[in-house]
């Protein structure tokens, strides 16, 4: 994954090592990129650099179909400064992108490299050349055409690149009216981060696919990508008509559409996966607020891909300063308050709620430069839906004062909030998360939330201070919870732990720990070791078989949920902080650092590629048993008590049909249900309610994630202050 890059598509941000960075700025469509140098330029021959990327003409043929997809990157100095959009299927391309650089040292020449982007694999060069920037004049606009050469074969020209370039001299005003505009988020700016519309994709199967393997079949799945966003479909094996019958949502970012580049591939065990084949999807050749069913034939190999694709408006988010926020005006907060009243229950149920979160300032940041100091930014994250705050320099208690808002489609989502520091030569280094489930929230509260590390188990430096909001409509809420979960698509590919795999055999060991104990107890009673216990429980027995009927069962479930809600009223609550699982969960951590460290004196796990494969399986299937398990017993322990409360209403209900309707009538509508939901929705994903519903409940282990931190309050930089002042 990608790191942040300023003017693009929002990214996931990997850690990195911190390192030097050059003192360069970049200004992309009069937005001034990210600043890695010190605040102040006392340089005077500081100069401003504006290239305008107009046009390639008669560019290299790199693809089979006598064509390429075209991009362009700017280097000074080893770094790379650019990169413009990819142009499809065009060696006479045109671009039109504007940005601009301020350069210490103009002995150091504008490389421009192209590149035919290939999806899923390596892209090809396609040439490069150099602008000398001492031959250009000051304050003097010049068109420069660039041949572009392979430095291999330099006699060979592939092409021509046109710019149009302005070099101007700095002085330290306008220096400082540079930085200060990097310190804001501009309109241009902020439009490069919201999209203009979502994009559905429902994936249904895929039809008489390419045989890769020896026994003449193949172990397909899918790969998307829209921009910077992915999408990875799971792996079907050992077919060559896959039904996957995945749904997924991506970002549009561009009004004109774009294009969805889609791969097939066939997974192998301890060796590079099989190419299958490719096609494409062009978005502004499809209507809006229309769902398109797309048979799509595979180019470079054989098949096609079924898909269904539904473009949407987009969703109400944005981004503002802290003294403009919607809630704030009485007006706007009373018009989202009536869109999510009772009244509006059955009207775009996809539509549940709204959340808005003031990201206020930071406090005792961790130092991530050389210089003792920081360039920290924030990322605010509600599933697929990602803003961030701009970068403030040279500072370990950043004051951002934004306001962002999305709209919420799950309730039960999780809102993560995590700080980065900026480094241009380098992926951002991390400073910090949280994560919040949107039930836990308390409206209008200005909160300290502690910075954790990033398996979320423990505290690292500094504490961030957030307000938010979240109105929603608890029918639509309700109703959601039983529709199958969204999916991350850039989560990061499970490994192999030892203390993982530990942990994950610990949590399913007590699960069925706990069956085996209440069958003990029951064989307890037939042995009559106590025969107080022993008679109640015979009486108890006899009373119920002789007048037992199924909806007895859901009554029983819900007498239970009563039970333990007596129990937390009355303050005998016999929950407990799980601190097992929270050293484990540490000692976990602790082995992720040290693979960090070893990952090279590690190499002989390459040789144990599918036996690492198979225990990667093991661990998740350990973790979904004892998650599941895990689940039950917080539904039933009132963790979340919205959920609680939903699972009494529907065995309430349960209660009720199986109490009025015989057993017969509802087996026989559940089985003609089942046995004509194919025909008469035969795109339909199939799903269970009940797993949907219990995915929503935490389990233990992001019961310890999730869990908020209190602030050490004798490291706060504003309690220092009062301490040295007494």
């Amino acid at each position: 994954m990608a790191a942040f890059q300023r003017n693009s598509t929002p990214a996931i941000v990997p850690e990195a090592t911190p390192g030097r960075r050059p003192s360069l700025l970049v200004r992309k469509n009069n937005t001034v990129g990210n600043s890695n140098s010190d605040p102040t330029f006392p340089n005077p021959g500081m100069y401003q650099l504006d290239v305008t990327l107009k046009r390639g003409s008669n560019l290299a043929a790199r693809d089979r179909g006598g064509t390429s997809d075209p991009y362009v990157k700017f280097k000074i100095g080893g770094k790379e400064v650019f990169r413009s959009k990819t142009i499809q299927k065009n060696l006479n391309p045109v671009w039109e992108d504007k940005v601009s650089f301020l350069i210490e040292n103009l002995k150091e020449p504008l490389y421009v490299k192209v590149f035919d982007y290939d999806f899923g694999l390596q892209d090809d060069f396609m040439g490069s050349a150099f602008l000398d920037l001492t031959t250009l004049e000051l304050q003097s606009a010049k068109d420069i055409a660039l041949n572009l050469k392979d430095p291999q074969h330099p006699e060979h020209v592939l092409g021509t690149i046109y710019l149009y370039v302005v070099l101007s001299q700095k002085d330290n005003c306008c220096m400082d009216m540079f930085q200060t505009q990097s310190l804001r988020i501009s309109d241009s700016h902020r439009k490069s981060h919201f999209w203009r519309g979502v994009v559905s994709i429902t994936l249904i199967e895929g039809q008489d696919l390419k045989a890769m393997d020896a026994n003449g079949l193949s172990d397909p799945y899918v790969k998307f990508r829209l921009g910077h966003q992915k999408y990875k479909s799971k792996t079907l094996p050992k077919t060559l008509n896959p039904q996957w019958r995945e749904q997924f949502n991506m970002h549009l970012f561009e009004e004109q559409g774009g294009i969805i580049d889609i791969t097939v591939w066939d997974k192998d065990a301890g060796k590079r996966d099989d190419f299958i084949g490719r096609c494409q999807v062009d978005l502004s050749a499809l209507s809006k607020e229309q769902t398109h069913k797309l048979k799509l034939n595979l180019e470079e190999g054989e098949g096609c891909l079924v898909l269904l694709v539904t473009l949407t408006a987009s969703a109400a988010i944005s981004v503002s300063d802290l003294s403009v926020s919607c809630l704030e005006d009485q007006k706007e907060r009373k018009e989202i308050l009536r869109r999510y009243s009772l009244m509006r229950s059955f009207s775009n149920f996809n539509d549940v709620g709204f959340l808005q979160v003031k990201v206020i300032r930071a406090e005792g940041l961790m130092a991530a430069d050389v210089t003792g100091k920081s360039d920290p930014f924030c990322v605010v994250e509600l599933n697929n839906d990602r803003l961030m705050t701009h970068t403030v320099y040279k500072n370990l208690n950043p004051a951002w004062k934004k306001v962002f808002t999305f709209n919420v489609n799950d309730v039960h989502s999780v809102l993560e909030v995590t700080v980065y520091d900026e480094d241009r030569d380098r992926s951002a280094d991390f400073l910090g998360k949280v994560a919040i489930p949107l039930l836990s929230i308390q409206n209008g509260e200005q909160k300290a939330y502690v910075l954790k590390n990033k398996q979320l188990t423990g505290p690292t430096k500094g504490v961030i201070y957030l307000e938010i909001d979240v109105i929603f409509n608890a029918v639509k809420a309700s109703l959601a919870t039983l529709v199958p979960k969204e999916q991350k698509y850039l989560e990061e590919e499970p490994r192999l732990s030892k203390q993982l795999l530990l942990r994950n055999f610990i949590r399913m060991k007590r699960c069925v720990m706990v069956l085996i104990n209440a069958a003990y107890y029951i064989n307890s009673c037939f042995d009559w070791d106590s025969p107080q216990r022993s008679l109640a429980a015979f009486l108890i027995f006899l009373l119920v078989v002789w007048n037992f009927e199924m909806y007895m069962i859901p009554l029983a479930l819900l007498l239970l949920l009563a039970w333990n809600y007596f129990l937390i009223v009355s303050g005998k609550d016999n929950r407990t902080q799980d601190m097992v699982m929270e050293d484990m969960l540490e000692d976990e951590e602790e082995e992720d650092d040290k693979d960090d460290k070893d990952g090279e004196k590690k190499g002989f796990m390459n040789k144990l590629y599918a036996i690492q494969e198979v225990c990667v399986s093991v661990q998740g299937v350990l973790d979904e048993v004892a998650s599941i398990g895990e689940r039950i017993k917080n539904t039933f322990n009132w963790t979340v008590p919205f959920l609680t409360w939903l699972a009494i209403i529907a065995l309430c209900l349960l209660t009720a049909v199986l109490y009025f309707i015989p057993l017969r009538y509802i087996v026989l509508l559940w089985g003609i249900n089942k046995f004509t939901k194919k025909i008469r929705c035969p795109y339909m994903i199939d799903n269970n309610e009940l797993l949907d519903f219990l995915s929503r409940v935490p389990s233990d282990v992001q019961l310890v994630q999730y869990r908020e931190l209190k602030p050490d309050l004798s490291h706060s930089p504003s309690k220092r202050k009062k301490n040295n002042l007494g």
